[in-house]
């Protein structure tokens, strides 16, 4: 019985692009050439903030990110940055009687626009608000805290194998990877993938699975 789902966000709930675009114009290269790194050192199994890193060598990426809020281009959200399945996905989850939370590697203010934006969902968290970033086994405890139900009773729905379904699924969760977002199709036959208790292309089959027979309990 599934209680409860926690969504990972970037590739999985929000596109990406405006996030590493808005990066490529502030550092001032193209932004095919930011993309094509990010990708390079993802695969290399990297940070991606290696390829800020390696376009300016010694940064600190957070006094970047707190110039560009100063200047009036820090990060950003809207609904075009939203997956289309994202809205009706989440509503059909907690409709159903389930807590639906958000928690994933990102700073806090994608949480503060995550919270604006005004989501069908119960809790957002992010690592820089708890100070601990996946595949930490400790953001996994917290995302159970979050979600307030077993961890059998818990799904957690990602694209990053390494990062998402390996270390929740050590946890205790179950995890759903969804491919979509270019680490899901990078990393999509490795060993973490196979973990996932399920392999899916959109957030409606997600739906299907956890409020099908077997799966959610009644509201």
């Amino acid at each position: 019985m599934v209680e409860s789902v926690v969504f990972d966000i970037g590739s999985t709930l929000v596109r990406e692009d405006r996030y590493w675009g808005s990066w490529a114009d502030w550092l001032g290269v193209p932004r095919h050439t930011l993309s094509a790194l990010v990708g390079a050192v993802v695969a290399q199994g990297r940070d991606d903030g290696d390829a800020i890193r390696l376009l300016r060598p010694g940064v600190d990426i957070d006094a970047e990110r707190r110039a560009r809020e100063a200047a009036g281009r820090g990060e950003w959200l809207d609904e075009s940055d939203l997956y289309p399945d994202v809205r009706s996905a989440l509503g059909a989850l907690r409709e159903s009687g389930l807590r639906v939370v958000l928690a994933g590697n990102q700073s806090l203010r994608m949480g503060e626009l995550l919270r604006g934006m005004e989501l069908p969902v119960d809790a957002v968290a992010t690592s820089s608000g708890w100070g601990v970033v996946k595949p930490d086994p400790e953001f996994f405890r917290r995302v159970l805290e979050l979600g307030g139900a077993a961890p059998g009773d818990t799904v957690y729905a990602g694209d990053y194998p390494a990062f998402d379904i390996r270390p929740a699924k050590a946890a205790g969760l179950r995890a759903a990877h969804i491919r979509r977002g270019p680490w899901a199709y990078l990393w999509s036959d490795t060993a973490d993938a196979a973990m996932a208790d399920w392999r899916i292309d959109s957030l409606s089959e997600l739906v299907e699975i956890v409020t099908g027979p077997s799966g959610a309990s009644s509201p």
